[in-house]
């Protein structure tokens, strides 16, 4: 058994190349110790390291299961945070709306932001280890949280991020107020649940689906209730799907939100928008 043979067994079941290449790669980080020197230097892998690697590839050639779950974490902005079938495995477009979140954080000096639907903490996380803030993340997933708060922890993180069971805003306390409210809520309409891909299907379905058409669900509960908790100049900023821009714009206009702003993703796609009160 050779690194190419295992490479085939990705390749035959339908991953690009460069996907595959990528994946091997990963799983000998993983599973054989070595780092990414290692591999590129070829150190040779033992023939118990590489049926090891031959049978995660079958696995995930098999199954379609992530590759992040498969190795237990996935990389985002630099850190690796633990993933499993309870929270939604971070997406290189989630990025976008953390940038844009640090950047008004630290541009305002802003102390206190809440974190909607925080899954895994991926957000919460970036957010306290690049700014001065104090972040909490709110979730209804208990099973989300404890990752979120495992994830929380290998950062040391300690009081800058902190967790809390809630349905959106539920468990706000009274007298609780924030300077910026970030989200990345689901916004897939159940009615598309039969044509994603595979790989997705092992995401959580709490953190993928809504009720609705549109996929609005959520973005109309928040930008209904942000205002009652957001300080005067408050931001709100929200991770978009596909064609959900304009919705959300007027959404936040009726709302009395002002200078709303829309960032485009590498594929030219609107992903994140942003506004204050």
């Amino acid at each position: 058994m050779s690194i190419q043979e295992i490479l085939k067994i990705l390749i035959d079941s339908g991953i690009e190349p460069s996907e595959a290449n990528v994946e091997v790669k990963l799983l000998i980080e993983h599973f054989c110790k070595y780092s990414r020197n290692d591999i590129l230097m070829g150190k040779k892998l033992t023939d118990d390291m590489l049926n090891i690697v031959k049978e995660k590839a079958e696995l995930r050639a098999k199954t379609r299961q992530p590759i992040q779950h498969i190795i237990g974490y996935a990389d985002f902005m630099g850190e690796k945070f633990i993933v499993n079938p309870n929270v939604l495995i971070p997406r290189d477009e989630t990025e976008f709306l953390v940038r844009k979140a640090v950047n008004i954080i630290n541009s305002n000096k802003f102390k206190m932001a809440l974190d909607v639907g925080t899954g895994s903490g991926i957000i919460a996380c970036m957010v306290a280890k690049l700014t001065e803030c104090q972040i909490i993340g709110l979730d209804i997933s208990n099973d989300a949280l404890n990752t979120a708060l495992d994830n929380a922890s290998r950062l040391n993180l300690f009081n800058k991020a902190i967790f809390r069971k809630s349905d959106i805003f539920s468990n706000v306390k009274p007298n609780e107020s924030f300077d910026i409210i970030i989200s990345n809520p689901p916004y897939i309409p159940i009615r598309e649940k039969e044509e994603i891909q595979k790989e997705v299907t092992f995401d959580p379905e709490i953190a993928l689906f809504t009720s609705d058409e549109k996929g609005l669900e959520f973005y109309e509960k928040i930008i209904k209730q942000a205002p009652n908790i957001l300080n005067k100049g408050g931001y709100l900023l929200f991770e978009m799907g596909y064609g959900q821009s304009p919705y959300i714009k007027k959404l936040m206009e009726n709302a009395n939100f002002k200078e709303i702003e829309i960032i485009k993703d590498l594929a030219n796609i609107d992903r994140v928008i942003s506004a204050h009160l």
